[in-house]
């Protein structure tokens, strides 16, 4: 199979940004991530106008769908690149950038530490024991599934790093706790929730179709939402 793969490339945060186009023939069922690994692992590739393509620096860890750290957008998508094969690019062109949302380090590597910076702020963990039920285990099962990607909030009209809107990264992690929360456990975490999800959310859901695990975000937004938002007001 025969593509133009054309990348946009950056050396460093205070660089410019610039593309790459290389003409190149690969199997149909390679994933972009075995792609990028062969494409570096050539000696004396150069693009289409002769210049050396020089190491393309990426992400990647498990491969296998698993730990998120390969997403770039592909085709102007967020996607996983272990996850796309070549096939389902039928025009022949695949374009490879950065995801957008997150401070660029060098080529397709981008910062996305704000994610973790936003778990620790919102408190999500369990200060004391939890209370299982059969449908909270089911959900957080579900939510146990998050990649911490950033597809979800490369998509979401309303996340910004330097927001105040955490997103679904932030509220599906979240939800795991909030469905185990005891009536008089700390309620930190709610109040977090609240601020930071509840009040910036515009309920757009496109993070849940383009959710790589394919996990039920509306089902853990809704659900976050009763526990910390509406059993707090119907209370009062």
């Amino acid at each position: 199979m025969k593509l133009i793969i054309e990348i946009l490339r950056q050396r460093d945060s205070a660089s410019e940004p610039y593309r790459q186009k290389i003409s190149y023939e690969a199997p149909p069922e390679d994933t972009v991530a075995t792609l990028l690994s062969k494409l570096n692992r050539e000696q004396e590739l150069t693009d289409m106008t002769g210049k050396p393509v020089g190491r393309i620096e990426w992400q990647c860890s498990c491969l296998q769908k698993k730990c998120g750290s390969c997403a770039m957008r592909v085709n102007g998508v967020p996607r996983l690149a272990c996850d796309t094969k070549l096939s389902e690019c039928k025009s022949g062109k695949l374009l490879l950038e950065p995801l957008r949302k997150f401070p660029t380090v060098c080529d397709l590597v981008v910062d996305r530490s704000v994610m973790m910076t936003h778990l620790l702020s919102i408190h999500n963990w369990l200060e004391q024991s939890a209370h299982h039920t059969g449908k909270a285990l089911e959900l957080c099962y579900d939510a146990s599934r998050c990649l911490q990607c950033g597809c979800c909030l490369e998509v979401c009209p309303n996340f910004f790093a330097e927001g105040d809107f955490y997103g679904a990264a932030a509220f599906v992690p979240a939800s795991r706790v909030l469905s185990q929360l005891r009536r008089e456990q700390p309620q930190d975490l709610s109040e977090f929730y609240r601020r930071n999800v509840y009040n910036g959310c515009g309920k757009s859901l496109s993070c849940r179709d383009i959710c790589p695990a394919g996990i039920d975000i509306e089902q853990k937004l809704a659900t976050s939402n009763a526990v910390a938002v509406w059993k707090r007001y119907f209370k009062k």
